[in-house]
């Protein structure tokens, strides 16, 4: 039997569900898992909970980043080309 696979968005959903308050157990029977694997979701979810605040610092660091890597790329663009320049290349 092929294990199934879970997509984060699903797991999260399944989680919340057990969180405001429905059971576990009626959770656990309509997606086919068991308590102990609705468990560890949930640790895993609720450890990583504080993350979901960071979103804006990441993806302004990954912005920046991207900024300097195309000024970087540029640059060694124009490196190269006035070093073939300067040693005859044409």
């Amino acid at each position: 039997m092929q294990r199934r696979q879970w997509t984060s968005e699903k797991k999260t959903l399944i989680v919340l569900s057990g969180l405001k308050g429905q059971s576990v157990a009626s959770i656990c029977n309509e997606h086919g898992i068991s308590q102990s694997q609705y468990y560890q979701w949930k640790d895993q979810f609720l450890a990583n909970a504080c993350k979901a605040f960071d979103v804006d610092k990441v993806s302004q660091k990954q912005a920046r980043l991207e900024c300097e890597n195309q000024k970087l790329k540029g640059l060694v663009g124009e490196l190269t080309l006035e070093l073939k320049k300067s040693e005859g290349w044409s």
